[in-house]
């Protein structure tokens, strides 16, 4: 089974993808994880990569498909993969297409995990961790038994993310509003796209994902 997998940053795609690998037997792709083991290997492309990122910029569609292309020839891809991450506009939609019809192969489905977008930062935003243990905490769904205090190792020092501010939650998803969201029709187009709803319980979601990708197969 070969997926990929969508929606914008927060909505749980690894922990989806995780589920999705376990379930099935197949490889978690994260385009985070290609590129670090890539530069670690010391591959071609791996190199080329590297000297990209130290330079500041954005890694250009052409090494990414040519790591994507490295990466699932590889043996742990031969039952399937879960692309998360990748790919992220149409160009990098129709190279993925290219590269798997020169394989003979194609895509099964395409994942969506839909959000809404006000829920989302409110989840996001809302996040802190003790600064001590690392224990996690929310403003909404779980605050410390008593206030201030962790309910793990009895620090009062909290700490939150930088990404996990309102603003910067709002920037990242309004970037994939404009790059990424455009895949969604694309990929109907095609029959391929499955969407599943996102705000309900990691486990529902999971039992979503699992009946509609069940589904597709048959």
């Amino acid at each position: 089974m070969r997926l990929v997998l969508l929606g914008p940053p927060g909505a749980g795609k690894g922990t989806q993808a995780q589920r999705i690998k376990a379930n099935y037997g197949i490889a978690h792709l994260s385009t985070g994880d290609m590129l670090r083991e890539a530069v670690a290997a010391g591959t071609e492309v791996g190199r080329r990569a590297k000297a990209i990122m130290d330079a500041g910029r954005l890694v250009p569609d052409e090494v990414m498909i040519r790591l994507v292309a490295e990466r699932i020839a590889q043996p742990d891809c031969a039952r399937g993969f879960v692309l998360d991450g990748f790919p992220r506009t149409r160009a990098q939609a129709e190279a993925l297409d290219a590269l798997l019809a020169e394989r003979g192969e194609r895509l099964d489905a395409v994942l969506e995990i839909a959000v809404d977008d006000d829920a989302l930062v409110e989840r996001i935003s809302g996040r802190f961790a003790c600064a001590q243990c690392g224990a996690g905490y929310h403003d909404r769904f779980k605050q410390p038994e008593v206030a201030g205090v962790c309910d793990v190792c009895g620090s009062r020092e909290f700490v939150r993310r930088d990404d996990d501010k309102a603003e910067t939650v709002r920037a990242r998803l309004e970037a994939y509003q404009a790059q990424t969201a455009p895949l969604l029709p694309y990929y109907r187009d095609q029959g391929l796209l499955i969407a599943v709803d996102g705000m309900a319980e990691i486990d529902q979601v999971s039992a979503e994902v699992l009946e509609k990708l069940e589904a597709a197969a048959r």
